[in-house]
């Protein structure tokens, strides 16, 4: 992710610096590449998206086992519990956090992370 940002950043300040010059830059972190590297990033994009949400809820605690305890998922059901009278209300954050993290996405819920992945990915491109 580190090299990303700092190709990034690299593309900015030189887009910068060539429109100071009087030049024309580009928006895009691909622009040199053609159409079809691109499409093949943004389909990239949303297949690293779905397949990272059960990497990321597996490190902040929602494990297929449960809750890990002292996780970040624990002190948001600790939270939660308090705040509902010693229970974690059906349907909370909480809940349907847990609920992905032990059965995975559903089909639609694949989709849509897919999608907004995708989409996040063309914006970049």
């Amino acid at each position: 992710m580190q090299g990303i940002a700092t190709s990034f950043l690299a593309k900015m300040i030189s887009s910068v610096s060539l429109a100071n010059a009087g030049g024309v830059a580009s928006s895009s972190i691909l622009a040199g590449l053609p159409s079809v590297a691109k499409a093949a990033a943004v389909v990239i994009g949303g297949a690293v998206a779905v397949g990272a949400v059960p990497v990321v809820l597996g490190a902040i605690g929602f494990t297929g086992a449960g809750i890990t305890a002292s996780s970040l998922a624990a002190k948001m059901m600790s939270a939660s519990a308090i705040a509902n009278g010693g229970g974690v209300a059906a349907g909370s954050l909480v809940a349907t956090l847990q609920s992905v993290g032990a059965a995975g996405l559903s089909l639609t819920s694949k989709l849509i992370v897919g999608s907004a992945g995708s989409a996040l990915m063309g914006y970049m491109v």
